[in-house]
């Protein structure tokens, strides 16, 4: 739970092929989030995108590619955050990170619910 509702988002640019501890890289930082206690994670994986060395990676038929690109988002307090981005640094060897402020207007688990 959130003490305030400012919060920040980290944003982790990868590819699909990326991998790191034997598995994905992906489902690595998603784990290593939930160990840390963050409060969730999100993996979404896109159709189309170029980076650093500017390959284009696509999900068009006639061109499929095997490392498409994939987005990892976090929103925590900045504290947490700012505490997690050790835990990646190593793990991430091609990528982008970033961090923003965000603005939290809602965050509750089926716990919380009253409805539930």
């Amino acid at each position: 739970m959130f003490e305030s509702n400012q919060g920040k988002l980290l944003r982790i640019f990868i590819g699909e092929s990326d991998r790191f501890g034997g598995m994905p890289l992906s489902e690595w930082i998603v784990r290593e989030a939930r160990k840390k206690g963050l409060a969730g994670a999100t993996v979404l994986r896109g159709v189309e995108g170029f980076g650093a060395h500017s390959l284009l990676h696509t999900a068009k038929i006639l061109r499929l590619s095997t490392d498409l690109p994939v987005i990892i988002e976090i929103v925590d307090t900045e504290a947490k955050i700012e505490a997690f981005l050790p835990s990646i640094d190593t793990a991430i060897a091609e990528g982008l990170a970033t961090v923003e402020r965000v603005e939290v207007r809602l965050y509750r688990s089926r716990h919380e619910r009253k409805d539930a």
